[in-house]
């Protein structure tokens, strides 16, 4: 089964907790604090592995989730760091987040790597905490959460040519002739169910991967038939072959299969219109076909290379591959992908930091305290120990949530809530 599209999960590991531990040995009083850092959680990282093709393995695995880091041990032990989880997937992979839309990371080549979800920071032990005003601290962080979301992956076959056209003009047949690949080929439409790849070699030993692509048919762009789901892969091709049924057995006009094929390209992305195209007149064996191909050349005019052939006969096949040959030569491999440019001045802007927190009223009248930096302190908070909380109580003055909460109107025994939390306000 050919899978291209799926919504994964992905976690990175927790990072270790720090430790609380004072020295203990024979002949050294007071040997002050020794424990030690926590480890890294692991990074959840996709690695491209050019032996697959397609996204298969994930259709029984959703879940991928990187190690912890160990704790922090005494002597000042640092914690070990966890090794990050690879995951392997096919060369032409993008993954998106789920939720925003937004590109993480575009993998082509072979080894090539990305880190899709960090793992947690380990929290420090309090030998870190110790200060010429508290020299045996009973203080120590944990380890901060790994990065968890939901990701798109996407396939996206990186061949040199695609094979377009509507169902049932031969695209198959042709992709088995001139290569080792055997494609369904039945007298129905939609036998093609998923993209096929093959091998093209020419007779002056010029070889290319080419790509038959499910048929599309009018409305494909807006999800209509099978189309809709394989347009994707046109993007990554460098060269289009347009193969049209020239014999008309269909019943439908070769130039305005043409039109419609060519207008749906456009519509699903307007930079294909822009892509190099070579069009397969084919099924040249039936005689109607030459009439009609003298009546589509009128109509094209001179717009793009016209090659005649027959799968079944075989006639005009390696005029074809040494035109597509020829053609591949002059595109550049990387011509479709997006290049950034980059500016090499250096802009200081000045930009105003996000507020540590932000206030609001739930419903049941608690106060309620959410905000990335908050959250993360409260996060990294041992709750079991005295010097921790009051630490903790530290940081949220100094933030100012104490004056935020009394110029809203906080008095003494209103809940407070942070997180699944729930606090007294003490004024």
């Amino acid at each position: 089964m050919f899978v291209d599209q799926v919504k994964v999960f992905v976690k990175g590991g927790d990072g270790g907790n720090g430790l609380v531990a004072f020295r203990r040995e024979k002949y050294v009083p007071m040997g002050g604090p020794a424990g030690g850092d926590g480890g890294n959680g692991g990074d959840v990282i996709f690695e491209v592995d050019e032996g697959l093709n397609t996204l298969m393995d994930f259709r029984y695995q959703h879940h991928f989730k990187a190690t912890r880091g160990e704790n922090g041990m005494n002597q000042k032990q640092h914690g070990k760091n966890a090794d990050p989880l690879v995951v392997s997937v096919p060369p032409g992979t993008t993954v998106k987040d789920a939720e925003t839309g937004r590109v993480i990371a575009d993998l082509t080549e072979n080894k090539q790597r990305a880190v899709i979800a960090k793992g947690g920071r380990g929290g420090r032990g309090n030998a870190r905490f110790s200060t010429a005003r508290n020299r045996a601290p009973e203080i120590a962080e944990n380890g901060e959460p790994g990065e968890a979301l939901d990701v798109q992956v996407e396939l996206k076959l990186l061949a040199d040519v695609g094979l377009v056209g509507f169902p049932s003009v031969g695209k198959s047949t042709f992709l088995s002739t001139v290569t080792a690949a055997t494609p369904k080929i039945a007298d129905y439409h939609f036998t093609t169910l998923s993209p096929n790849l093959g091998v093209v070699e020419s007779q002056d030993h010029r070889s290319f991967v080419m790509a038959d692509l499910p048929g599309l048919i009018e409305g494909a762009h807006e999800g209509v038939g099978l189309g809709h789901q394989f347009l994707r892969h046109v993007e990554r091709t460098r060269l289009l072959l347009h193969v049209i049924d020239m014999s008309g057995l269909e019943g439908r006009d070769p130039y305005d299969d043409y039109v419609t094929i060519n207008n749906e390209l456009s519509s699903y992305d307007e930079r294909l219109s822009q892509r190099p195209q070579i069009i397969i007149a084919n099924k040249m064996d039936i005689p109607e076909a030459e009439e009609n191909l003298k009546s589509f050349k009128e109509k094209v005019g001179d717009e793009v290379e016209i090659f005649p052939i027959s799968t079944v006969t075989r006639t005009g096949l390696d005029e074809l591959l040494y035109a597509v040959a020829d053609k591949l030569d002059e595109i550049p491999k990387h011509q479709n992908e997006e290049i950034e440019e980059v500016d090499e001045r250096v802009v200081y802007k000045y930009e105003k930091e996000e507020a540590p927190f932000k206030v609001t009223r739930a419903d049941d009248g608690a106060y309620v305290l959410y905000g990335e930096k908050i959250e993360s302190v409260f996060r990294k908070t041992d709750f079991t120990r005295d010097q921790s909380i009051n630490r903790f109580a530290r940081q949220m003055r100094s933030m100012g949530v104490d004056e935020e909460l009394r110029r809203r109107g906080a008095k003494d025994g209103d809940t407070v809530r942070l997180l699944d939390y729930e606090f007294e306000f003490v004024d």
